[in-house]
């Protein structure tokens, strides 16, 4: 006898969330040793940042492309607010960019803290940029984040430096990037990604005409197998988000700061202080939490889940 239709359908569900979780696991992971690799190349190599994007973002052109060649192009056809695709594209390479000064001054775990704040300011642009009602759950939600964000950075006269100010900033471009990635909803993902991974390769390639280290084959193909590697990272994630409700992978990608924690300390015997994990912990718990309230407030009030970004 056949099981009934109602139990395959919800084993069927419950096999594609498990997969999606999967893959929104493997994507984090993959970005975390993606860093961590970043970093070395910095700290041990003394490459610059804009070699990294510039190399990197050789490599994911080349990945990306095809897809929409493959499709004649059709992601073109259709492009809503071309000036936001944009500007979306440059606070991308922005906020790339000024990661990869952090991670070269500072640790992985306080720097990936900093961009975990940023769907904490995103909630609080919201209210002030676009209008939008943020009750006081989540206005409560945000101070804490920031208080979070503050802990792990001890901003005391002898630890709060620029590098990072620089984190704090890229993670402000991150979070107005997001805000817009909302606006231009609709757009083909992988013409998102391509035009982020443009940006980043241009703001490169003008970077590294100032500062340029003539780097080996090795690093070469090394940097070239990384821009890869983090396109399949993309695209798991991607993928992710097919097989399961954002509702349910997107809290999993907080796991990024374990994976920071854990290479900083195995690769740049960067041991974390109580104080950076206490921080990291209370971002990533209001930063679930308003994620989890801003699904709450959807369901009330109707309105387009947002793409991921990349």
């Amino acid at each position: 006898m056949s099981a009934p239709s109602s139990q395959l359908d919800s084993s069927s569900v419950a096999g594609s969330t498990l997969r999606g979780i999967g893959m929104m696991l493997a994507a984090i992971a993959i970005f975390g040793f993606v860093n961590a690799f970043s970093k070395a190349i910095l700290v041990k190599y003394g490459y610059s940042p804009t070699q990294i994007l510039f190399i990197r973002g050789f490599a994911a052109m080349a990945v990306l492309i095809p897809f929409l060649a493959r499709d004649k192009w059709a992601a073109l056809r259709y492009l809503p607010r071309p000036r936001l695709q944009v500007l979306r594209a440059l606070l991308s390479g922005a906020d790339a960019l000024m990661f990869f000064i952090a991670i070269r001054y500072i640790p992985l775990a306080d720097a990936t803290t900093c961009y975990l704040a940023a769907p904490i300011f995103v909630t609080a642009l919201s209210a002030i940029f676009l209008r939008e009602r943020v009750g006081w759950r989540r206005w409560t939600a945000v101070m804490i984040g920031f208080i979070g964000v503050m802990i792990a950075l001890k901003p005391t006269g002898a630890s709060f430096s620029w590098p990072a100010l620089i984190a704090l900033a890229g993670s402000f471009f991150q979070s107005i990037f997001m805000l817009i990635t909302r606006k231009v909803r609709g757009t083909d993902s992988i013409f998102l990604s391509l035009t982020q991974v443009i940006a980043s390769f241009a703001i490169g390639a003008t970077g590294s005409l100032i500062a340029w280290v003539p780097p080996t084959w090795t690093i070469v193909l090394l940097l070239l197998a990384s821009g890869v590697v983090n396109v399949m990272g993309v695209l798991c994630l991607n993928r992710a988000l097919t097989l399961a409700p954002a509702s349910v992978v997107a809290p999993f990608q907080y796991t990024i700061i374990i994976w920071a924690i854990l290479l900083g300390y195995l690769a740049f015997d960067d041991v974390p202080s109580l104080t950076t994990l206490l921080g990291a912990a209370i971002v990533t718990a209001a930063g679930i939490y308003i994620f989890f309230r801003e699904r709450a407030v959807m369901r009330r009030e109707p309105e387009p889940a947002p793409p991921q970004s990349v």
